[in-house]
């Protein structure tokens, strides 16, 4: 059981304060206010986040996909995967022991979505564990949602989605959201979006480079691109600002 410490901020409680939750404390929206004022495109970068991550999820719940791995998934609210996707079965992976304390009872009634704690960047335990509760000869939607820009080139993160890659059945997709400054931000405003603090480390990648993690697999119409511009519920209004211009979002299908 992990002590609550009603002083200590968590990054998994302030996206849900972000997205509008309750399943926060007075110290996450304290916190989260303070790094909106710093950083106004916080909030909204969070919204578009979780409003692609939607509409993936309901493309690939419309193509038969029944079965979806979130890793780095974060608390199981906000409109996550296993409410988009009712019908699915949904293991969500994150190393957060408070996440995954207050998931299980978010997920009690579910009846068909768990939560995992487990090191994302392991795929071998993250394959052998959600494999008992997915049937990983079907297809399966995999999730990495605004997680890859936090992971150095240094611990080699092409390998590990190479392997989840490699062991999914053909009828696979892999859903990516990844923030690169190129031609978009400032060199001071890229390291507020690829780092979790001062300390943490991250990679700004090009377009090209978000895109080689996706393998072989082929890219679902219209490719990578800026996330609202991903199959949008409704056209883009004229002169609507671009505040995600640097979030780029993409789906690629294992054939």
């Amino acid at each position: 059981m992990v002590e609550f410490d009603p002083q200590a901020p968590n990054l998994a409680r302030m996206y849900d304060y972000m997205l509008g939750g309750d399943d926060n404390t007075a110290v996450d929206r304290e916190v989260t206010d303070r790094l909106a004022a710093l950083f106004p495109q916080a909030v909204p970068l969070a919204r578009i986040n979780r409003e692609f991550l939607q509409r993936a999820v309901r493309y690939l719940a419309q193509a038969e996909v029944g079965q979806f791995l979130d890793l780095g998934s974060g608390l199981p609210t906000g409109g996550h995967v296993h409410e988009v996707a009712p019908g699915a079965r949904v293991v969500y992976v994150d190393h957060d022991p408070v996440v995954a304390t207050r998931a299980r009872d978010l997920l009690e009634e579910s009846g068909r979505a768990v939560l995992v704690q487990a090191d994302l960047f392991d795929a071998g335990e993250v394959l052998e564990r959600a494999s008992a509760y997915l049937d990983l000869d079907r297809p399966v939607g995999v999730v990495l949602a605004s997680v890859l820009h936090f992971v150095p080139d240094s611990a080699d993160p092409q390998r590990m989605v190479a392997r989840l890659r490699d062991a999914l059945a053909p009828g696979s997709h892999l859903v990516i959201t990844h923030a690169t400054s190129v031609g978009r931000l400032s060199p001071e405003d890229a390291a507020k979006v690829i780092s979790r603090g001062p300390s943490a480390a991250g990679a700004d990648r090009t377009p090209a480079g978000i895109r080689t993690f996706f393998g072989d697999f082929a890219l679902v119409e219209p490719g990578l691109v800026n996330a609202p511009d991903w199959r949008p519920d409704r056209p883009r209004l004229v002169g609507e600002p671009s505040t995600s211009s640097y979030l780029l979002a993409g789906v690629g299908a294992k054939r």
